[in-house]
């Protein structure tokens, strides 16, 4: 038998990985790593499990922000400059580091590693990526460094440069990343009536969420009209939820004494105004979200739901997801042939994925609340709410991460890595593709 024959028998040839694979690879050695090191002795104030380390480093690496430690109580310096790692490289991208490597050795990027990048930042092409992940590194750094300045300017006066440096800086990269981790045991909440501190890090929150395709393309325009549909999707769209998440939150807390009850009227706008904002995507919390009314607590499970924007840092389903399903929807009441957004046509493929996306979603939150359901003893709306904080690497808890059982825990953490690598993607990465040989007839099924 030939060598030319060998290679050409079924099953003989090597597998490649494809970019999810990849993706999902980099993720979890990055996730063992972080493990490792919040492991060691120097790491922590008193030994904690290796169970404990891999929920915070998993937390820390999918940037949602859900603790089973308190972050100060139980870390070291050490450990906490880890855990600020962990956060920075999971936001902006394993991939988009390694580019960067690449870049300052000088070395060629293969059209394989364009490729990764193209699926990690969600991308259509590879052209361009290299230029792309250059411009998101500055924009990132840049808009980090001037918030941390801006921060620890302001925290100086109450506890001193040094101090102030360093929790400015782990407090922008936590807040850029949309990971909600923070130096304090009460998280924000002492910074509710705050408004320089509110405004700082809820603008770190939105910037991080919009997404790295929006941030470029608003830097390089240079006219309204040079602005790209998602763009205005993620725009006009993030306003929109935003007050619509300000003034439910704001009306359903206001009396809560729990809650927004016992703040001044401005200390009550602020504090509704936070949480609308960091609940879809960041996890930092400046009122008790274990006294929050059922009631909000359910809108809040929707809008973490519905996340952040596609190719940013935050999780869910996606904003601009959650837009192209109610045009799905406006299109098929209405009787229209096509949807019409900003003057531009939506494709029907679009629509099919964004469906794929919440079927599957959904799927895996429904499996992770059953499971939950049966381990743990607590409220539903608690089990669910974590949930979900957990897929869309959001961060706020009820207080039910700190009391999860060993099957709890790993629930969470699957669901936290499954959230930050996208469902649809886990699914590519464990299909395998069909190859289609015969095209069966058309049939028809009667359906709502």
């Amino acid at each position: 038998m030939t060598a030319r024959s060998v290679h050409e028998i079924p099953g003989t040839q090597k597998k490649r990985l494809n970019p999810p694979q990849i993706l999902a690879i980099g993720f979890l050695s990055t996730i063992i790593i972080g493990a490792i090191l919040l492991k060691l002795p120097f790491a922590t104030t008193t030994p904690i499990t290796w169970l404990d380390s891999f929920f915070t480093a998993t937390s820390a690496t999918t940037v949602t922000g859900l603790i089973v430690v308190d972050t100060p109580g139980a870390f070291t310096l050490f450990g906490e400059i880890v855990i600020m790692v962990l956060i920075q490289v999971g936001g902006l991208g394993i991939m988009t580091f390694a580019i960067l490597a690449f870049l300052i050795m000088g070395k060629k990027i293969s059209f394989k590693q364009r490729l990764v990048m193209q699926s990690a930042l969600n991308q259509t092409t590879s052209g361009g990526i290299v230029k792309l992940v250059k411009k998101v590194l500055i924009l990132a750094l840049s808009v980090e460094t001037s918030i941390a300045f801006l921060l620890a300017l302001y925290w100086s006066s109450e506890m001193g440069w040094q101090k102030a440096i360093y929790y400015s800086i782990f407090h922008t990269i936590s807040a850029f990343n949309n990971a909600g981790f923070s130096l304090w045991s009460d998280n924000l909440s002492r910074w509710v009536g705050d408004p320089i501190v509110n405004i700082l890090i809820s603008s770190l929150i939105i910037i991080g969420g919009l997404g790295f395709t929006v941030l470029v393309n608003l830097w390089e325009a240079r006219h309204l009209r040079d602005l790209t549909l998602h763009t205005k999707f993620m725009l006009v769209g993030t306003l929109i939820i935003n007050a619509f998440a300000f003034v439910m939150i704001f009306s359903l807390e206001f009396h809560n004494p729990e809650t927004l009850g016992n703040l001044s009227f401005g200390g009550k706008m602020w504090g509704a105004y936070f949480q609308a904002i960091t609940t879809r995507t960041a996890g930092f919390n400046s009122v008790a979200v274990g006294g929050l009314r059922d009631a909000t607590l359910f809108l809040m499970i929707l809008l973490m739901y519905v996340g952040a924007g596609s190719t940013s840092v935050g999780g869910g389903i996606k904003l601009t997801t959650f837009i192209t399903l109610l045009l799905s929807v406006e299109k098929i009441l209405r009787g229209k042939k096509e949807a019409v957004a900003f003057g531009r046509t939506i494709k029907d493929s679009i629509f099919m994925k964004a469906f794929a996306i919440v079927v599957t979603s959904l799927t895996f939150i429904f499996i992770a609340i059953f499971i939950l359901s049966l381990t743990e003893k607590a409220p539903f709306i608690d089990v669910a709410f974590e949930v979900v904080s957990a897929f869309a690497t959001v961060g706020l808890s009820t207080g039910l991460t700190g009391h999860l059982s060993v099957v709890g825990q790993i629930v969470i953490m699957s669901m936290m890595f499954i959230g930050k690598l996208g469902p649809l993607s886990l699914v590519f990465l464990l299909a395998t593709p069909e190859v289609k040989k015969v095209r069966y007839p058309e049939g028809k099924i009667f359906i709502g």
